[in-house]
């Protein structure tokens, strides 16, 4: 099977814009992409197409077939070529400004057989207040929150501390707390969504969705920086039994409220310190992958791309998951806590 696996940042997204890529996202996009395809070509019958930035020449370490591109236009060549040819198609995108939105309207005009979530799902999610109200409007736990024009104030009675955020944001850029309505965040140019802090640990589930199964992946725990910005850093994984189940329960009750997808679906939330579930909320959905797949790969035993791809097709397949503990960090290096081991 040939896999066309498209990560954003490091295949050409910004090609002909000139300067550095963006940091944090070309941290986890290759931290993403190279897992990806390291792990679908240690499965027999599989083979990887991916787009190369020339700026990011690092990407061939994760293996496959790479098109390299310095222009707009050969991205566009490429990635419709790519799009029409593979059995299936991977997209992997930030939110911002439509990014991802973009890529998968155009994978879907070339015909691709999708292996990640379409737009029917990522028009909703890419839009986190609307996700947000509608997780609500289902019953599903999330932060009460509001939308800010891009010159408005901090409104007064809202519940502080609290976090201002893009609506279409990933990866934490442009997030601030904020402690008080007195607090004057960064100028940003486009609406944000202001909600409150929710107090407990932050985690996140992966979900494996196709042909209307749902497979839940060992939640991890996530590792969120304390300057105020919210920062991913990473994160570490199986949550303990009672936690994960709480987790668990939780993002599935938040896919079924939303439109349906396939592939790959995250989803971050906080469980709160009461132990019946009562403080836990749904902060965000995410509609690709996440940098979680970085570290669940190393406790997976029969390969967890595969099974992406396979469950995304209609070929539910639920993988195997060894017992052992392991933290992570953004840009891919992982640890087993058992044995002091980085891989």
């Amino acid at each position: 099977m040939r896999v066309f696996l498209y990560e954003w940042v490091t295949g050409g997204g910004l090609a002909g814009v000139a300067g550095r890529l963006p940091e944090s996202l070309l941290r986890e996009g290759l931290a993403m992409v190279q897992a990806v395809a390291a792990d679908l070509l240690q499965t027999p019958g599989y083979r990887v197409t991916l787009m190369g930035d020339l700026r990011v020449p690092q990407l061939a370490a994760g293996g496959g077939e790479v098109g390299w591109i310095d222009s707009r236009s050969e991205h566009d060549i490429q990635f419709a070529q790519a799009a029409q040819s593979a059995d299936a198609t991977i997209l992997i995108a930030p939110e911002t400004d439509q990014a991802l939105f973009v890529a998968v309207q155009a994978a879907e005009k070339y015909g691709a057989r999708l292996a990640s979530p379409g737009s029917a799902l990522v028009a909703v999610v890419s839009d986190k207040h609307e996700t947000a109200e509608r997780l609500i409007a289902a019953g599903v736990p999330a932060p009460l929150g509001r939308v800010l024009d891009s010159d408005a104030s901090l409104p007064g009675g809202f519940p502080y501390p609290a976090v201002v955020k893009p609506l279409d944001g990933a990866g934490s850029q442009d997030c601030y707390v904020v402690a008080s309505s007195l607090d004057r965040p960064p100028a940003y140019a486009f609406p944000r969504r202001i909600e409150p802090i929710v107090p407990g640990l932050p985690a996140s589930v992966g979900i494996l969705v196709g042909n209307g199964e749902m497979i839940t992946l060992p939640p991890c725990r996530q590792v969120l920086s304390s300057d105020g910005r919210l920062q991913y850093l990473g994160g570490a994984c199986p949550l303990p039994g009672p936690l994960a189940e709480r987790a668990s329960g939780l993002a599935r009750r938040a896919v079924e409220a939303l439109p349906p997808g396939v592939g790959f679906i995250g989803v971050d939330l906080v469980l709160g310190p009461d132990p019946s579930g009562l403080g836990d909320r749904v902060i965000e959905v995410n509609p690709r992958l996440t940098t979680s797949f970085v570290g669940l790969r190393y406790l997976c035993q029969d390969g967890l791309a595969a099974a992406m791809v396979e469950t995304a097709l209609g070929r539910p397949r639920r993988p195997t998951f060894s017992r052992r503990s392991i933290e992570f960090d953004s840009a891919g290096m992982v640890s087993f806590l058992d044995d002091g081991r980085s891989a």
